[in-house]
């Protein structure tokens, strides 16, 4: 399949494995959450992280002095903005398991300072490589600014206009930030682009994401003659509290 965002723990992993998958297709570097950032890529073995960390700290104070003094000039706030992502990738920064520490969202928060004064002075054309990178930050993993996202994944589409996991990506985005209008264009988009024989169902599990945009959505049902609630959970199941105890069930199928 294509791509299947049912069920909130579900949609959380396909976010971070489009996450990896876009950063890969952008640079040809190693993906947010498998090693740390270092040399030539991204993410880099752990054997190289602490010489790593000093370079990139010293590129960082480099360009934060560079952009102090050439306030105006967009290619300083780019170079300081990759600094600062590829920083992040250490471990103080980032878990074995790919999560943000605490430490982490502060550096992300640094870095989307950076960003918003790199397109604040209105590049003709925003870097597509550094867009790419930058999607982990305001991620629900990251900093979880959905509106900041959407207009990351517009960079995104804008340079490449042709790929539906992408318009997928923006159209949820598009709901969480509850931007409907732009969320309904892209996913008509992402089912233009998805094979034949999946858009129903790309279609089907983006109106559900439309109509419960963050998760976790809730449904009544009745047993023994009793009414109850559930709601969604992780691989797709939906939970709740009966007088009988706790219920699993899977979630219903979307209707094209």
């Amino acid at each position: 399949m294509l791509f299947d965002l049912r069920g909130r723990g579900r949609r959380r992993t396909v976010r971070v494995i489009y996450t990896g998958l876009a950063i890969l297709m952008g640079g040809g570097l190693v993906l947010f959450g498998v090693g740390s950032f270092g040399g030539t890529g991204i993410l880099n073995n752990v054997g190289n992280e602490s010489a790593s960390s000093a370079s990139y700290a010293g590129q960082i104070k480099k360009y934060q002095a560079l952009t102090r003094q050439q306030p105006r000039n967009p290619s300083a706030w780019e170079k300081l903005t990759e600094a600062q992502l590829h920083e992040a990738g250490g471990e103080a920064y980032v878990t074995s398991t790919g999560a943000v520490t605490s430490k982490g969202k502060e550096l992300f928060a640094q870095t989307a300072q950076s960003w918003n004064s790199y397109l604040a002075l209105n590049p003709p054309k925003p870097s597509y490589k550094l867009a790419q990178l930058m999607l982990p930050v305001f991620s629900a993993e990251g900093l979880n600014k959905p509106s900041e996202e959407v207009q990351i994944l517009q960079i995104i589409v804008a340079a490449k206009p042709h790929n539906a996991a992408d318009f997928a990506h923006l159209a949820e985005y598009a709901y969480l930030a509850h931007n409907t209008r732009l969320g309904d264009l892209a996913a008509k988009q992402a089912v233009a682009l998805s094979p034949p024989n999946e858009r129903p169902r790309v279609q089907g599990e983006l109106a559900a994401l439309k109509k419960s945009p963050g998760g976790g959505e809730t449904l009544t049902g009745t047993t023994n003659g009793k009414t109850y609630t559930v709601k969604g959970g992780s691989g797709g199941t939906y939970t709740g509290t009966v007088p009988s105890g706790t219920v699993s069930i899977p979630a219903p199928t979307p209707t094209p």
